[in-house]
């Protein structure tokens, strides 16, 4: 009897597992016809292998076998990837609009972030508002001056750090020290304080968990 149901349990799954890749495969094939080329799909995982732990350079060599603009599937996610900067132009200051919708991680989702963050919220009368506020008090030529001194005050912070390093024989992650430094900018043309110590673990701490929201740690 136990045989009997183990075998009927394993053809179920077979089955299941069978018409989940006949609908991955064949299921979309009107939709794929619409896309730009792009390299091979497997099945389930899509293109992620093809991506590898540098993508920025994994893509430049697919754009010169499949052209500037190419299709990949990450996963259940189709992407269409530009990488020409006159093509970039034209969909980033042209149509934005058209474009200017994202995808929502759950992360973001979990406290209803994307329903009042300007980030996540779609192009409507409260992103604008959000966005004109933004273009005001934050991104104008005299608040850019006006906080030119808090540029320089970081970026001579994190050259204490390389030369306190470099006097100590300390190794140092330039990436991580960027990450801090960028980080304490924002944070004090916002909140007036710096978010991250670069001389405690709880950098590296805060940067994974910026990582994880977003859905990856994919370094140059």
């Amino acid at each position: 009897m136990e045989l009997f149901t183990s075998s009927l349990l394993f053809l179920l799954l077979t089955w299941i597992l069978f018409r989940a890749l006949h609908s991955f495969t064949h299921g979309s094939k009107s939709s794929l016809s619409k896309l730009p080329p792009g390299p091979r799909r497997v099945p389930i995982f899509g293109n992620l292998f093809d991506l590898g732990d540098k993508p920025h350079k994994s893509l430049a060599k697919l754009a010169k076998i499949h052209g500037p603009i190419m299709s990949l599937k990450l996963g259940s996610l189709t992407t269409v990837v530009i990488t020409s900067e006159n093509l970039a132009r034209e969909i980033l200051q042209k149509h934005d609009l058209t474009f200017s919708n994202r995808t929502i991680v759950d992360a973001i989702r979990a406290h209803r972030h994307h329903e009042v963050g300007l980030p996540w919220l779609p192009v409507s009368p409260p992103w604008k508002t959000l966005r004109k506020v933004c273009n005001m008090h934050l991104f104008t030529s005299q608040k850019l001056d006006a906080n030119q001194y808090l540029r320089r005050n970081k970026i001579e912070e994190l050259m204490a750090h390389v030369q306190k390093c470099c006097r100590t024989g300390e190794a140092i992650n330039i990436g991580q020290a960027a990450f801090n430094t960028s980080i304490n900018l924002l944070s004090n043309t916002i909140f007036s304080m710096d978010l991250v110590d670069p001389n405690s673990s709880a950098a590296q701490e805060f940067k994974e968990t910026v990582w994880s929201v977003y859905g990856g740690s994919w370094e140059a």
